[in-house]
C-alpha cells in the first residue's frame, strides 16, 4: 500500500512546477521569445527527476539561475546595445559545480543554458552582424561552461575564480576562432574586437558573478568550500571558546576530525566538509563541560553521584544545546547537521548497563528507548563517518595497550556494532566503503597513539656528567705502557 503523504507532495511538486513553466510560458510570450524555452526547461525537471531523483527545491534552485540569464539576456537586447557575446553564460555551469559539485548536473545546467541563450538570440540582428549561427554561438557557450566548470572545481581561493573566468574567456574566444575558416578575417582588427573581445570580457564577466558565490549558498541552503574554510578558523566564536571552556572536547573533535578526513578522502567523499562538521559536533558539551570525561582532569567523575536516569538527561541535553548554539551563531544548517546525526539513534551503553544494575536493586523496570539518542540517523556520508569516528577515537583512547592490532580489533567492534545497529542504514555507505574506512582509522589512530621508546632516567644534571664521563673512558682503546714498544 502505498503512502498517501508521500503520493500527495509529488502531486504538489508536479502542480508547483507544472506553473512555473507555464508562468515562464506566459514571460516568453509577452516578451516575443521562443515558446521552446519553457518546454525545454520542463524537460530539464524531468531529467532531474528520473535520473538524478532530484527534489522540488533543486528544481527551483537550477530554475533560478536559468531564470537570471535569460531576464539578463532580455534585458541587454531589449535596453542596450551591447553584444549578446558579453554575457556571462558559463558562469552558470560554473555556479553549479561549485555549488553542488555534480558533472552530470554540471553538464545539464552547461548545455540548457546555452541552448536557452541561442535561443533567445535566433532572429537577433547581431547574429546577421556576427557571421554565426544559434548553434555556433551554443557550442561556444557550453564548451565554455564545461571548461569553466572544471577550472573551479575544488576552488578554495578567490584567485582560483579569477583565473577560470580568464580561462573560459580564452576558451570561448579560441571556439570563436577555430568556427571561422576565413584566416584573412582572423587577422582583422574588427574580428578581434567584434568577436575575441566580448568573449574575454564574458570569461571576467563570469568571475565577477562567482564573487556573488554567498548569496546562492544562502538562498539554496547549499555550502562551498569558501565558507568551509572559513568556519575552519579557530578564532571563529565557538571554536574559541571550546579551546578555552572544553579544552578536552577540544582536542578530542581535533582528532575526530583528522581521522574523519583521511578516511572521506580514501573513499571519495567531501573530506573538508567532514573535518569542519567534526570541528563542530560537540558544541553542545560547552554548557557542562565537567560532565564529560575527557574535561575532567582535575575533578573526579560527577556522574558517580548521579541516577543513571539524571547522566541520561545530562547526555542527552548537550545534543539539544548543540542545536541551540548552531542557531544562536547562526550556522550553516549542513554544519549544523552533523550535531545530532554524529550519534544518530545510538544506545548510551554505559548509563544503559549501569541502569540495568540499578534495577536489580530498585526492582524498576529500564525502558532501552529511554537510553538511546533522538538522532537523526546520519542522512549522508560525512556525518555516518564522523559517528564511527567519534565512537572509535573514544574507545581507543580507553585501551591500556594501545598496539595497532589492538586498535584495529576495537575499530571493527564499534564499526561492526554501529553497522549492525542500524546507524548507517540512511547513509548511503556500501560494504567496500565501510571497509576502507576501518583500515583508514586503524591506521590514522595507530600513528596518533603510537608508542615510544622509553629512555634510561637520570636523575640530574652531575649523574649526566659522571655518566658521559665513563662512557667515554670505557670507549677509550686501552693506552700502551713505556716499555711495551721494546718488549719485542
Amino acid at each position: 500500500m502505498k503512502n498517501p503523504v508521500k503520493t500527495k507532495i509529488q502531486y504538489s511538486d508536479a502542480i508547483l512546477s507544472l506553473s512555473i513553466v507555464f508562468l515562464l510560458a506566459v514571460f516568453c510570450k509577452l516578451v516575443e521569445i521562443s515558446l521552446l524555452i519553457p518546454f525545454l526547461l520542463l524537460f530539464l525537471g524531468l531529467l532531474l527527476f528520473f535520473f538524478k531523483k532530484g527534489s522540488l527545491k533543486l528544481f527551483l534552485n537550477l530554475g533560478l539561475l536559468i531564470a537570471l540569464t535569460l531576464f539578463a539576456s532580455s534585458a541587454i537586447q531589449t535596453y542596450t546595445n551591447l553584444c549578446p557575446l558579453f554575457l556571462p553564460v558559463a558562469s552558470i555551469a560554473m555556479l553549479t559545480m561549485l555549488l553542488y559539485d555534480d558533472l552530470q548536473l554540471v553538464f545539464i545546467m552547461a548545455f540548457v543554458s546555452s541552448a536557452l541563450f541561442s535561443l533567445m538570440l535566433s532572429g537577433s540582428r547581431w547574429l546577421g552582424l556576427l557571421g554565426v549561427t544559434p548553434l555556433d554561438v551554443m557550442l561556444i557557450f557550453f564548451i565554455g561552461g564545461l571548461a569553466g566548470a572544471f577550472a573551479v572545481r575544488g576552488a578554495r581561493t578567490r584567485g582560483t575564480l579569477f583565473a577560470a573566468g580568464l580561462y573560459v574567456g580564452v576558451i570561448q574566444a579560441v571556439g570563436m576562432i577555430l568556427i571561422h575558416h576565413d584566416f584573412l578575417l582572423l587577422l582583422s582588427p574588427m574580428f578581434l574586437k567584434v568577436f575575441v573581445l566580448p568573449l574575454l570580457v564574458s570569461g571576467l564577466v563570469c568571475a565577477a558573478v562567482l564573487a556573488g558565490l554567498g548569496v546562492f549558498e544562502y538562498l539554496f541552503g547549499v555550502i562551498t568550500n569558501f565558507s568551509l574554510l572559513e568556519l575552519s578558523d579557530f578564532n571563529q566564536p565557538l571554536l574559541r571558546r571550546l579551546i578555552l571552556e572544553a579544552p578536552g572536547t577540544y582536542h578530542h573533535s581535533l582528532v575526530v576530525s583528522n581521522i574523519a578526513e583521511a578516511a572521506a578522502d580514501a573513499i571519495g567523499s567531501n573530506a573538508l566538509l567532514t573535518r569542519v562538521g567534526a570541528y563542530y559536533h560537540d558544541i553542545g558539551k560547552l554548557e557542562k563541560p565537567d560532565y564529560f570525561t575527557e574535561n575532567q582532569i582535575a575533578t573526579g567523575n560527577k556522574h558517580d553521584d548521579l541516577e543513571p536516569s539524571m547522566s541520561r538527561l545530562v547526555i542527552l541535553n548537550h545534543v539539544k544545546e548543540g542545536i541551540a548554539l548552531a542557531k544562536q551563531y547562526r550556522l550553516n544548517p549542513i554544519i549544523a547537521s552533523f550535531i545530532p546525526e554524529h550519534h544518530g539513534t545510538s544506545l548510551m551503553h554505559y548509563f544503559y548497563q549501569k541502569a540495568l544494575a540499578a534495577e536489580k536493586t530498585d526492582k524498576g523496570e529500564v525502558n532501552e528507548e529511554n537510553y538511546r539518542y533522538p538522532g537523526p540517523k546520519p542522512q549522508r556520508k560525512e556525518t555516518a563517518i564522523v559517528l564511527l569516528a567519534d565512537s572509535s577515537e573514544a574507545a581507543t583512547r580507553s585501551l591500556d595497550e594501545m598496539t595497532p592490532n589492538r586498535i584495529e580489533e576495537v575499530v571493527r567492534k564499534v564499526i561492526n556494532n554501529k553497522f549492525i545497529d542500524g546507524q548507517l542504514d540512511e547513509s548511503n555507505l556500501t560494504l567496500k566503503e565501510i571497509e576502507t574506512i576501518a583500515v583508514t582509522f586503524t591506521r590514522s589512530l595507530s600513528a596518533t597513539y603510537h608508542g615510544r621508546v622509553k629512555y634510561p632516567e637520570i636523575k640530574n644534571a652531575s649523574d649526566y656528567r659522571h655518566q658521559k664521563s665513563a662512557d667515554d673512558h670505557s670507549a677509550e682503546p686501552p693506552r700502551a705502557q713505556e716499555g711495551d714498544s721494546h718488549s719485542s
